[in-house]
């Protein structure tokens, strides 16, 4: 059994009480306990103060990259990133696109990117990439994990759910903790799209 707390027990030998809430008004004035406020403070404001420089870089945002560098350089420099290969006229593409917007203001640690295959010819073919949508995660600038189409997402025929998606990238390692919540999906869209009867995707080489 733990010994008592030296500082509870000098209060309780003091006041010879029993009575919890004279012990916490006690201790309010404790200045073991204004330390630790103090250093608590001190570590939400440093917590503050990188969310608004990463914010500023983007993070929280799902942003779409132009150039096949940027993306390089982007991958590379930033401990974890998501990357949405695509192409917009491609609806399962959509689907995906949803999903990786509700996650991204929800996991500030990670960079949430999308690349339209046609700017990337280079790594498509380094990356062999052959069916869309392909969501590749990357920690420390290596690749992890490969999602292809909405392979392993628990996807029924028409949709699948965030939290899926979610618990994908968690094992992976590309997110620290599930934040999704509710049932929330996004249905396929029917606009655009050619009709693919292949579960993985839209094979688009």
């Amino acid at each position: 059994m733990a010994n008592l707390d030296s500082h509870v027990a000098s209060i309780l030998d003091a006041n010879n009480s029993d009575d919890e809430d004279a012990l916490i008004a006690s201790l309010e004035d404790s200045p073991a306990l204004d330390a630790f406020r103090e250093q608590r403070i001190q570590q939400l404001h440093s917590e503050f103060t990188r969310a608004k420089a990463q914010k500023n870089e983007g993070f929280g945002n799902y942003t779409e990259i132009k150039e096949e560098k940027a993306l390089m350089d982007l991958t590379t420099s930033v401990k974890y990133a998501v990357v949405h290969f695509a192409k917009d006229d491609f609806a399962r593409c959509g689907v995906m696109d949803g999903h990786l917007e509700a996650l991204a203001p929800k996991h500030f640690d990670t960079r949430f990117l999308k690349m339209n295959v046609e700017n990337a010819p280079f790594l498509v073919t380094k990356l062999k990439i052959q069916v869309l949508p392909c969501v590749l995660a990357f920690v420390n600038g290596v690749s992890v994990d490969r999602i292809v189409g909405f392979e392993g997402l628990g996807y029924t025929q028409d949709t699948f759910k965030t939290k899926d998606l979610e618990a994908r990238l968690l094992q992976s390692g590309v997110i620290q903790r599930a934040k999704a919540t509710g049932d929330a999906s996004i249905k396929f869209g029917v606009t655009k799209a050619k009709k693919d009867d292949s579960d993985d995707g839209d094979d688009w080489d």
